[in-house]
């Protein structure tokens, strides 16, 4: 795709039509692009929003095909999806990224921090786990991870004694060693065609412990401006070594220590990153629509602190969602509310996020909790 393509007509397929591919519709038809989705669900979060909606499985070969042959530019919302024929298309000219190669190497996890690990990006101690023995190898306590099909928690498994084995995931797996963690970081790297990179701010992320899901961001980390550049220099690292054009979410532990060691990398917009639709000049959606397509990338300029919150599906509920306490949390000043229009809840589902500026990034985050105190996303039906 070179500087003379004619924008006015790019078609966009996004394989994936949650809430990140949502946004990013929204924001590649701001840009007045045609948009194609492809997902399972009828009236998913992304096809209220995009112009064509191909109903089809992320494994379903002829369906992706049909995706890619009917747009000039295809990317992901996410990286669970059949990469087969997407190779295929890839090899043969079609315009997919990031590279389904890059995918597929993504999805699992283990091959994903043997990479890193072998191209000298630190990462935690780890060894594929073949036997019961293996699981034993670091001792007690360890940290068990499915190979592949991971998200959001699952597929994470604590083994915190050795009576803990008889527990241990079942599915191909490996283990990690327990870090003594300071603060979990993340950093979003934007890179083009052209190689071009940009990095946002270096961001805090606090977990809900019940689900392991991301459940707080604060922009920016509270860190050094030795760690934050270690931070960056690691992730444009990480992204250069993957060969990797589009947004990559890039998940970092500080130890407490010092270290930084590489979690995992996402190759799509990511959780972190939401805070970006209000307090960056350009949001990670937009940029990701820039680079998959060779545009410039945008700057990456911090205009406010912020902070974000997930709102997760309420425990004890199911069915159509319920959205409690909107005008009051709206009443918070800068104050943004996002819903997905997922159009059932279950506990600890992402419904929407919150986004939060502040000169101050304290009152930011105690603006940010008194809002997750009083929005509370209930369904239909008490389970």
């Amino acid at each position: 795709m070179d500087k003379n393509f004619n924008y006015s007509n790019l078609k966009l397929g996004i394989i994936g039509g949650g809430q990140l591919g949502k946004i990013m519709s929204q924001k590649a038809k701001k840009m007045g692009f045609h948009v194609t989705i492809l997902d399972p669900t009828f009236n998913c979060p992304a096809a209220q929003v995009s112009d064509k909606h191909i109903m089809g499985g992320f494994h379903d070969v002829a369906m992706l095909e049909q995706l890619v042959q009917e747009t000039d530019v295809t990317t992901f919302e996410l990286e669970h999806v059949e990469t087969s024929i997407l190779k295929e298309l890839f090899d043969n000219g079609h315009v997919i990224h990031p590279s389904p190669y890059v995918i597929e190497l993504i999805q699992n996890k283990y091959e994903q921090k043997k990479l890193l690990d072998e191209r000298g990006i630190p990462v935690p101690k780890y060894k594929s786990v073949e036997s019961d023995e293996d699981l034993c190898a670091f001792g007690f306590p360890v940290v068990q991870k499915a190979k592949l099909e991971g998200y959001d928690g699952n597929g994470v498994m604590m083994l915190k004694r050795p009576e803990d084995v008889q527990n241990a995931i079942k599915a191909e797996s490996f283990i990690e060693e327990l870090v003594d963690i300071d603060k979990e970081l993340a950093i979003i790297v934007a890179r083009n065609m052209e190689g071009q990179i940009k990095c946002y701010p270096v961001v805090e992320m606090l977990f809900d412990d019940r689900t392991n899901i991301c459940d707080i961001v604060m922009a920016p980390a509270k860190i050094s401006k030795e760690i934050e550049e270690k931070a960056v220099e690691i992730s444009t690292k990480c992204i250069e070594i993957l060969d990797g054009v589009g947004i990559f979410g890039v998940e970092l532990f500080l130890t407490k220590s010092g270290d930084i060691l590489v979690n995992e990398i996402a190759p799509r917009p990511h959780n972190s990153g939401h805070y970006t639709v209000e307090a960056c000049a350009t949001s990670q959606f937009e940029q990701i629509i820039r680079a998959v397509t060779n545009l410039p990338l945008g700057s990456t300029k911090l205009l406010s602190p912020s902070v974000m919150v997930n709102l997760l599906g309420e425990e004890g509920y199911a069915g159509e969602p319920f959205i409690d306490g909107i005008h009051d949390a709206l009443e918070i000043p800068e104050l943004s509310f996002h819903f997905y229009g997922k159009t059932f809840t279950k506990p600890f589902r992402k419904m929407g996020h919150i986004t939060v500026l502040d000169d101050d990034l304290d009152k930011a985050l105690e603006k940010a909790m008194k809002a997750k105190d009083i929005l509370k996303i209930k369904g239909s039906k008490k389970i």
